[in-house]
């Protein structure tokens, strides 16, 4: 018994054959009952009507809501307990749900997402710094490598995920916050590498905007989840500074150096204090 939800803005190119290729591998499988929840996020074109002819069970938003409330509404009005999220670009391959199912259902994880691979993938210039960053974030917050934060196809259970709903981003981001809250809450994730194809029309994501929200989610998240990492980083930094200023000052003998590294050395004692602070603070509020 299973779910595949699938969010769609102006996909009217792709939707139906998204939609056929599953059926096919479900059928082909044998999972039986299943259910292709498609919810049309207020697209303007013919995305529902051709979703529905294509025999999807079609939710629509009455405007575009974004990808992370889209997908929240599908998993809430899903009928089964085993939830697939996949897009409606036909980037995602089909025949993959089914390796990711049985490793989700033998090896018994709490989700299992599919690690993006192949050309198609590959990380323009533009991309790959801000990828950097929000994946070295998100790692150091977890405390672990994880190979894919923000793919968008993956299993999970539905009960389990919509208690992390509140902290999970409504946008874009909604994958990375999710891949952080099972994480940091000791979920069990498993990843399978996946060949990631070339999308069907033109793409809904905004680099810089959508780039800037997840920044902002994944900070959030930190604070909520693990607020001693976020002063850590911060005191990292200053001592960092710190000690770039007191070489200069050795080099230079400049003394307005010596005061600006001792500067950041205290402000970064200071700043782990205040994490510590935070942690106690933490712990007070989860007991109440």
């Amino acid at each position: 018994m299973i779910s595949i939800v699938i969010p769609a803005f102006n996909e009217q190119d792709s939707i139906a054959g998204t939609i056929t290729e599953i059926q096919s591998i479900m059928e082909a499988n044998q999972y039986k009952p299943y259910e292709i929840v498609v919810v049309d996020d207020g697209s303007k074109d013919d995305t529902k009507q051709k979703a529905m002819d294509a025999g999807a069970r079609v939710v629509r938003n009455p405007h575009n809501a974004g990808y992370g409330l889209s997908l929240k509404r599908g998993i809430t009005e899903a009928k089964y307990e085993t939830i697939v999220i996949t897009d409606a670009d036909l980037t995602y391959p089909a025949k993959s749900i089914p390796d990711l199912l049985k490793i989700y259902f033998e090896e018994k994880h709490d989700m299992v997402v599919g690690q993006r691979t192949g050309e198609h993938y590959r990380e323009s210039a533009l991309k790959a710094p801000m990828r950097a960053v929000l994946k070295f974030l998100v790692e150091f917050t977890a405390g672990r490598h994880i190979p894919d934060i923000n793919s968008g196809l993956r299993v999970f259970n539905r009960t389990a995920v919509m208690e992390h709903f509140s902290k999970l981003c409504n946008t874009f981001s909604f994958t990375t916050s999710m891949t952080l809250g099972y994480m940091m809450t000791g979920r069990f994730v498993a990843y399978l590498p996946i060949e990631y194809h070339e999308r069907v029309g033109s793409s809904k994501v905004r680099l810089l905007r959508d780039s800037i929200r997840t920044f902002q989610y994944i900070i959030e998240a930190i604070v909520y989840y693990n607020p001693l990492k976020i002063f850590v980083l911060m005191m990292m930094a200053l001592v960092v500074i710190s000690a770039l200023s007191l070489f200069t000052a050795w080099l230079t003998g400049l003394n307005i150096f010596y005061i600006f590294g001792t500067g950041a050395l205290l402000s970064g004692i200071v700043v782990f204090c205040f994490g510590l602070l935070a942690v106690l603070l933490k712990q007070i509020l989860q007991k109440q």
